[in-house]
């Protein structure tokens, strides 16, 4: 599962969506198939600007789109947000997933995937804190030191 997160999209495959998505915008008549389509490419992106494009169609589809649709746009909203390591949003869309489907396992997992992704990142940037501290520490003593002489 943590290669859900990892997973991106061939660049035929958005090439190919968005070209249907656009040709329908560009038509006014916009299905929500072909906005599901695109959406789903952009939230496997690489880049995060695409991802956040994705997030936002997702977004509309969930508040405007078909309940039938409603489960793969939280799942999808839940990928994306934990791409951007935006953990709180992501896990929010995992227990929204969950109250429509509370035995489906494959979102439990995600659910764990992202809670130690978060652990991870939040572990990491307590370190790099912790180290910024110290080395300032460092240089104040050094230039109390070198002030002493």
């Amino acid at each position: 599962m943590d290669e859900i997160l990892d997973e991106t999209v061939s660049s035929e495959d958005l090439k190919k969506f968005e070209a249907i998505y656009n040709e329908q915008v560009e038509a006014s008549n916009v299905t929500t198939d072909a906005t599901f389509n695109y959406a789903w490419c952009l939230v496997r992106s690489r880049y995060a600007a695409d991802i956040r494009k994705g997030i936002c169609l997702l977004e509309t589809l969930f508040r405007d789109g078909n309940e039938q649709g409603r489960r793969d746009y939280v799942y999808y909203l839940a990928i994306g947000n934990a791409k951007l390591k935006e953990y709180s949003k992501a896990l929010h869309y995992v227990r929204t997933f969950l109250t429509l489907e509370p035995g489906n396992q494959q979102v439990q997992h995600l659910e764990t995937v992202i809670r130690k992704k978060n652990g991870k990142d939040g572990l990491l940037g307590i370190a790099l804190a912790g180290g910024v501290v110290l080395a300032i520490g460092g240089l104040v003593g050094l230039g109390m030191a070198i002030a002493k002489k």
